[in-house]
């Protein structure tokens, strides 16, 4: 499972002219990719990184300032790109198998009471960030 995590101070997406999730103070927008051999086994420990990740302004976390987080499936974080032109995406899981990962994943931050904000899975998105500092990590477990 593979995250790029950026501090942004707002966030949303859009989906045929839809905001369908949003966050319009600070947070962490979360673009989360989920490998062909990811499995639940990964979901807390990826919810718990997202939300304790100290990144925030004053090395604050999710957790400890309750900021919101805006997670957005993104399959494409795991092309390969070493050979050719064209990314290859067969370490990418597939649909059927990715979907849920991620909506655990989303559960799960919310069990732990973070406020989150979703894309639509599958969907032709338009994601609008305005990154604070810029900050941006990439999160794997």
């Amino acid at each position: 499972m593979r995250a790029v995590v950026a501090r942004v101070t707002e966030a949303s997406v859009t989906v045929d002219g839809e905001v369908v999730g949003a966050i319009d103070e600070p947070g962490l927008l979360v673009l989360l990719g989920i490998h062909v051999d990811d499995s639940e086994a990964q979901v807390d420990t990826m919810a718990r990184k997202l939300h304790e990740l100290r990144i925030l302004r004053d090395e604050e976390s999710c957790a400890t300032a309750g900021a919101p987080l805006l997670v957005v499936s993104q399959f494409t974080l795991y092309g390969e790109t070493r050979k050719g032109r064209r990314p290859s995406w067969t370490a990418a899981a597939r649909p059927e198998h990715a979907e849920p990962l991620v909506g655990a994943v989303v559960q799960r931050l919310r069990e732990r009471g973070a406020r989150v904000e979703t894309g639509r899975f599958g969907a032709m998105m338009s994601v609008h960030s305005v990154n604070d500092g810029p900050f941006t990590v990439l999160v794997e477990v």
